[in-house]
């Protein structure tokens, strides 16, 4: 508990330092790349393009979450055992298509901003957020089933008070996985005017200046590292209050 703690204060410590810290760091990219005239990305603050980033990540994972979970406890009630092929394939076809094509077929009917992008990443996440929850509620043993059951309690206590924290470390692994996929996927979203840590990387780009773009990719690792260490530690306290 420790280590992980130790590993999530590390990370945060050095992704306040990069957003906080990165005009200090203009004469090492200036001596990087000498060949540059602006080897400082100065368009907009990192802390504010981390702040738009992270909202981004959050509200569409949350979003994910929520529909995820919910289609994965449904599709495993008997009631909804028949459409278990149809929404798997649906989130199948929400990860293989391209969020970048979600993007250019969301924008002209809601506009630039970060709503398009918002709608892609949402649908991105919600394969490993609705294949663990089934897992995980799949996975719990028939034999503490059975035994609830025997105590009297209803279909929705036996949901609320067995199968979800057992199936909650599985439920967790998907969200997890989905979250730090999507701190990636995000930067995308500054094509479409939305203000992330993409911006420096496509102006990077499009302006043949690689400094811009080692800057916005640096600190995307940065979060995405700091959010796994935060799902480590979740799934940490989740194990020790399942022991106790």
């Amino acid at each position: 508990m420790a280590m992980l703690a130790d590993r999530l204060v590390l990370a945060v410590l050095a992704l306040a330092a990069l957003v906080l810290g990165m005009p200090v760091l203009k004469p090492l990219f200036a001596a990087l790349y000498p060949a540059l005239d602006r080897p400082l990305y100065e368009g907009d603050s990192f802390l504010a393009l981390t702040a738009g980033h992270l909202a981004l990540v959050g509200l569409s994972g949350l979003t994910a979450a929520i529909v995820g979970v919910t289609a994965g406890i449904a599709v495993t009630r008997p009631a909804g055992t028949e459409f278990r092929g149809l929404i798997e394939a649906v989130v199948t076809a929400g990860q293989t298509f391209p969020p970048v094509a979600v993007l250019a077929v969301a924008v002209p009917v809601m506009g630039f901003g970060p709503e398009p992008a918002l709608i892609a990443l949402t649908l991105y996440a919600l394969l490993p957020i609705v294949e663990n929850t089934i897992a995980g509620l799949e996975g719990v043993p028939d034999a503490v089933l059975e035994s609830a059951r025997g105590l009297g309690m209803r279909p929705a206590e036996v949901l609320v008070r067995v199968e979800l924290p057992l199936a909650a470390p599985v439920i967790i692994a998907g969200i997890r996985t989905a979250v730090v996929i999507n701190v990636g996927t995000a930067a995308i979203a500054s094509t479409v005017g939305a203000k992330t840590l993409g911006l420096p990387i496509i102006v990077g780009l499009n302006g043949a200046n690689p400094a811009y773009v080692v800057q916005g990719a640096v600190v995307v690792a940065a979060l995405a590292v700091v959010l796994d260490a935060g799902f480590d530690r979740l799934a940490s306290r989740l194990s020790r209050w399942r022991r106790a």
